[in-house]
């Protein structure tokens, strides 16, 4: 394996216990894991080291509006940035809040949310960060769990927070807005006897007021991130300081081993939840490198324009993003006209045949770089360098796309909220790497641990298993459970509960997940995530959710169709309506299923793993309905509740 070297022998199992394989770790920490810069013991230290280094650099920006109209971006500096974050951590000090305290914020992406966080960082006050799509259950459970004492939100999402009024006025006694107060909110909050600031009044509360900064420890924790999670109430994750410094000194090497190194001219654009660790730890290290911040406007619509105003040169995504761009580029060059679409067609095969022999993607063909595939990255402001993917596969045929007409590097990654995020990521200019997280990243040992009752044995040929990880960037448990913590921490190991495969050059493919497993009535088990990654891989599709249970013999599903495939068989095939319509079409639903048969033959489906019925809803799967988690997994338990009177029919009606 050309990119792992061997730190642990492999396992046998005993006393129960299931075997390993060897533990590794990635070739560029052959010789020890890398170790934070000299003066950084914890995450404020990132941003004073950087404030001192880059004091003039452009840090925060955003698009400044006009008479209803956004113009170009305005920025703060580090140092302006500096002053602001002191003022706010004084006024969080003269609230009361002080080490060890707990500061929610919830919102949107802006330069308040990154300011808010400093000021805790400052002060070692844990900030706790609430995903801007939860609603107020979610909100409510979070700030009693936590003891949230302070909130600072977003002006529209004020009214969502005092729905959980009065039952969290036991811990929350100060709420300010990222903008403005109404008179009703402000009567509604000294009401229940909080206080209640706009930005403004919050600023100018601790103006008069000094506090020393107390002194933090790499040890200390400094945010309790709630995973979204797909079942039951959301866990604290606690990070610490030195979990942050770990991931962000190993990534740092994995960019420079790579070429890849960061700047200080480097320009990030922040749209991902900064409630998500993903991007966390990614805008930490812009910090870390003195690059720029800019925001976007909040509206999906209008991301791409925001885009094009910023000119990034770093673009983060998930898949659901990267598909939308995807199917955008694939509706404009079928509707270019036949000269369009079969230049463009020979120039994508001209050049990946060229990365498939092992040239670099801007040395496979310039030419049509040039002349072609510049539109695009034009479309992405001209300057983005690297595109890097998590929170969720990426379909190989999209990556590969990407990989082709974006010129630059587009990589795939893997991590959790308990590993601090990225943990796995491709390296740039490897097409062997497509359809893999890559390597590990220079900071952890990774091995894979045997799952019998699944079929995976990590001393096999192909070696496959549940992953485990260890390193500094674990998290430091789950806040007050840690019956939960002591579930996937063994030994030192994290246990991830999703399923690895190890390659022959030593980068990692995912393959599954250990806790989504069922048994059909006839006594076979099924894994059903395995199972949507590969009918996934048909092209009429855009998501499918797979079903049974042991008191059935087969699977049925519900999928969200491809919209301009089907759109365009339903007029191959003389059916007429809109979308909806055809999606309620039986012979639609027979096509579907003829397509997804032909998957499961390529693949060498066993006969229990075909799908023997399908419902087509034009609706995909949201967050608003609770199907989806805010980094685009599926809750099950909730697919079920949702179509559990779909998923009746489907077996009634095949019986």
């Amino acid at each position: 394996m050309k990119h792992l070297v061997e730190v642990e022998k492999e396992e046998e199992g005993v006393d129960g216990r299931p075997s390993v394989g060897p533990a590794y770790r990635n070739v560029f920490a052959k010789d020890g894991f890398p170790s934070p810069k000299a003066g950084l013991a914890c995450c404020w230290d990132i941003f004073r080291v950087s404030v001192e280094t880059n004091p003039k650099n452009r840090m925060l920006g955003r698009r400044q509006i006009v008479d209803g109209k956004a113009g170009e971006y305005v920025w703060q500096t580090y140092e302006e940035v500096y002053d602001t974050v002191i003022k706010v951590g004084a006024s969080m000090r003269g609230c009361g809040v002080s080490k060890g305290g707990r500061c929610g914020i919830y919102g949107a992406n802006c330069p308040e949310w990154i300011i808010s966080m400093e000021a805790c960082n400052a002060h070692g006050i844990y900030c706790v960060p609430l995903y801007d799509t939860l609603g107020s259950g979610a909100v409510e459970f979070i700030i009693c769990h936590a003891e949230i004492e302070i909130a600072i939100v977003e002006e529209k999402k004020i009214s969502e927070l005092l729905k959980t009024l009065p039952s969290t006025i036991h811990y929350l006694k100060t709420i300010v807005s990222f903008g403005e107060v109404s008179t009703e909110q402000r009567q509604e909050v000294e009401k229940h006897g909080l206080s209640i600031y706009t930005w403004d009044e919050f600023l100018l509360l601790g103006e008069n007021q000094q506090f020393d900064l107390p002194v933090k420890t790499k040890e200390d924790i400094c945010t309790i991130m709630y995973t979204s999670g797909t079942t039951g109430d959301p866990k604290g994750v606690m990070m610490s300081n030195e979990s942050i410094l770990a991931l962000i000194s190993g990534v740092d090497r994995h960019l420079e081993c790579t070429n890849e190194k960061m700047y200080a001219s480097d320009v990030y654009m922040s749209y991902l939840p900064l409630a998500h660790i993903f991007d966390r730890v990614l805008e930490e290290l812009f910090i870390y490198n003195g690059g720029s911040i800019g925001f976007w406007r909040g509206d999906v619509k209008l991301l791409f324009e925001d885009i094009k105003m910023l000119k990034p040169t770093f673009f983060c995504a998930v898949p659901r993003v990267l598909d939308r761009i995807y199917s955008g580029m694939q509706e404009k060059i079928s509707s270019g006209g036949l000269l369009k679409k079969t230049l463009f067609n020979f120039a994508f095969e001209y050049k990946l045949r060229n990365m498939k022999k092992g040239y670099k993607h801007e040395e496979a063909a310039p030419y049509f770089d040039k002349l072609i595939f510049s539109k695009i990255k034009e479309a992405m402001g001209g300057r983005v360098n690297l595109l890097l993917c998590g929170a969720a596969p990426l379909a190989p045929h999209v990556e590969t796309f990407l990989r082709v007409v974006m010129c630059c590097h587009v990589l795939q990654g893997y991590g959790l909220t308990e590993s601090c995020g990225g943990s796995f990521v491709n390296q740039p200019n490897d097409l062997a790497m497509l359809g893999t997280v890559g390597p590990p990243v220079p900071n952890i040992d990774v091995r894979l641990e045997s799952v019998p009752e699944m079929g995976y044995d990590a001393l096999s040929i192909v070696p496959r298993g549940e992953i485990c990880i260890r390193g500094k960037t674990l998290f430091a448990g789950y806040y007050k459970r840690e019956d939960m913590t002591k579930e996937v921490m063994v030994n030192g190991w994290f246990h991830t509960g999703d399923i690895g495969e190890w390659q022959p050059d030593g980068c990692l493919k995912i393959i599954d997940r250990k806790k989504n497993i069922f048994k059909l009535s006839q006594g076979e088990y099924v894994a059903v995530e395995n199972l949507e990654n590969i009918y996934s891989l048909a092209p009429t599709i855009d998501m499918i959710w797979i079903y049974g249970n042991s008191f059935e013999s087969y699977l049925v599903a519900v999928v969200n169709p491809n919209q301009e495939a089907l759109e365009k068989w339903a007029q191959q095939n003389g059916e007429k309506g809109d979308y909806s319509d055809i999606c309620a079409n039986s012979r639609a639903k027979e096509y579907i299923l003829e397509e997804l048969a032909k998957v499961a033959k390529t693949n060498k489906l066993k006969g229990f793993e075909n799908i023997k019925a399908v419902h087509l809803d034009p609706l995909p799967f949201d967050m608003e309905r609770d199907l989806l988690t805010p980094t685009f997994k599926k809750r099950r338990p909730q697919l079920l509740k949702y179509y559990q009177n779909i998923i009746d029919d489907l077996y009634s009606s095949t019986k």
